[in-house]
């Protein structure tokens, strides 16, 4: 069986799951408070609004404090000359292997959060799918884009 890929994504990146993971938590916030101030209005029972806070409450711990740990520690790739090896998953473990010959672009994108921390995602696109590797340093992501970009266009000279 082959090693496990060896480069692992930007620490960075659990800064901005988490802060993503809390705007979604707040709109979700917003969202249950108005479903209570439903339920106090239609004179249902006070323990549905208790439901509704303590699934808001798991989720919100789960989605800011676990998950992005999680994601973080099983994150993996790996570039060769001939295919890029990608792993993450948790429960269900995916190893993807990219042939350069398949690969007809690579792009990096930001969002805002990712923008403010000085990181990138790189976007590897084939005829058939469309591969992520998240939140790396903004020079790896440009480093790691062109050299994708070098490798396949080899690749396709070859063939």
């Amino acid at each position: 069986m082959r090693q496990l890929p060896k480069n692992k994504i930007s620490v960075k990146a659990l800064t901005v799951w988490r802060l993503s993971a809390m705007i979604i938590a707040g709109v979700l916030l917003l969202v249950a408070i108005g479903a209570g101030v439903g339920i106090h209005l239609l004179e249902w029972p006070y323990y549905v609004t208790i439901i509704i806070a303590a699934v808001w409450l798991t989720y919100s711990i789960v989605t800011i404090f676990i998950i992005p740990k999680i994601k973080h520690r099983v994150w993996r790739y790996e570039v060769h000359e001939h295919e890029i090896d990608l792993q993450y998953g948790f429960f269900i473990v995916k190893r993807v292997l990219i042939p350069m010959v398949r690969v007809q672009h690579v792009d990096t994108h930001q969002g805002p959060l990712l923008r403010k921390h000085h990181l990138a995602s790189i976007e590897i696109s084939t005829a058939a799918t469309t591969h992520e590797i998240p939140a790396l340093d903004i020079e790896e992501a440009e480093a790691l884009r062109d050299k994708i970009s070098n490798l396949a266009r080899v690749n396709d000279d070859d063939v």
